[in-house]
């Protein structure tokens, strides 16, 4: 079984590990990838054509970076998720899927076992969840290394930030914009507005941590500046992407956004306590189904790919 929205991944500059390709790849999932024109030939050599999308230059020019740094940075993946966006409405679809390039695996956790998924089945039951609600414009896979074994988990959790892997809602007011943190950002402003996101942590992205694959905004983003002094605190080692990532984010959603210093380096700390009382509303005309649908499911050991 397989998704029925349209699936996208944006990329660049990892036309030689491009990850996530390959997992959707070995679970016979169909999708685009949205790469840049220089970038073009170097991925259609590895990936089928058919499925490498260029993105108009357009969206680069005209995307809002919500600063004032110019070319001095790349854009980040935004303009080309709004390129994303676009084509999947020249598709008619109610809802795109939108994915990083660094994601290695899909998993399902189910009692406390973490399963490598092989087929897309996990993607058309999040669809299928997440459509019974009215007022769901974003909802996603929890990072793999996030669920610690041995612990418990709700199937899902709502009215959080959604990272990496994103089912969106096609008639969703909000786009993407930003530098960094624009998927924190369209988030808060979907919350922000009464709706509500969902994380599944029933199914999960083995995702690469930042930083440790090349290509994408690794050199543009977090190279290190060295030593120096700042208006937050004073004397210690930064990176420049995870420090004005943050600041950017603090700037424009201070209500509930801080700045922190976790693991050497600046991160973002996000309240989102204020959402709670963002309630998930069902469809007027949704039937809900009785007892446990596996989707055909089944846990099998030894299983060799």
């Amino acid at each position: 079984m397989n998704p029925k929205y349209p699936v996208y991944i944006v990329s660049k500059g990892r036309w030689k590990t491009r990850l996530t390709s390959k997992a959707l790849d070995r679970i016979n999932v169909p999708y685009y990838i949205v790469v840049e024109e220089h970038e073009r030939d170097e991925y259609a050599s590895v990936i089928d054509p058919a499925k490498v999308l260029v993105l108009p230059p357009e969206f680069l020019r005209d995307y809002d970076t919500c600063d004032d740094v110019g070319e001095a940075r790349g854009k980040g993946p935004g303009a080309a998720r709004n390129f994303c966006w676009l084509h999947s409405l020249t598709q008619e679809a109610d809802r795109h899927w939108v994915m990083d390039d660094n994601i290695a695996s899909f998993n399902r956790l189910n009692r406390n076992l973490m399963c490598k998924v092989e087929s897309g089945t996990i993607f058309r039951a999040a669809e299928e969840f997440v459509d019974r609600y009215e007022n769901v414009p974003i909802s996603g896979f929890q990072y793999r290394f996030f669920i610690a074994p041995n612990q418990r988990y709700p199937a899902y959790v709502k009215n959080t930030r959604i990272y990496s892997t994103l089912l969106i809602s096609n008639d969703c007011k909000h786009r993407w914009r930003g530098r960094y943190n624009e998927d924190t950002d369209i988030c808060l402003r979907v919350l922000k507005d009464g709706d509500c996101t969902i994380q599944f942590n029933a199914f999960m992205q083995g995702k690469c941590a930042t930083q440790t694959v090349a290509g994408g905004n690794t050199e543009e983003f977090y190279h290190k500046e060295g030593l120096e002094k700042n208006s937050w605190i004073k004397g210690y080692i930064n990176t420049e992407g995870t420090r004005n990532k943050s600041e950017m984010l603090v700037r424009m959603h201070p209500d509930v956004a801080r700045m922190v210093w976790r693991f050497n380096r600046w991160h973002h700390y996000v309240d989102y306590s204020p959402f709670k009382k963002n309630e998930l509303r069902y469809k007027k005309d949704i039937t809900l189904p009785k007892g446990n649908n596996e989707y055909g499911m089944k846990l099998v050991t030894n299983f060799k790919t």
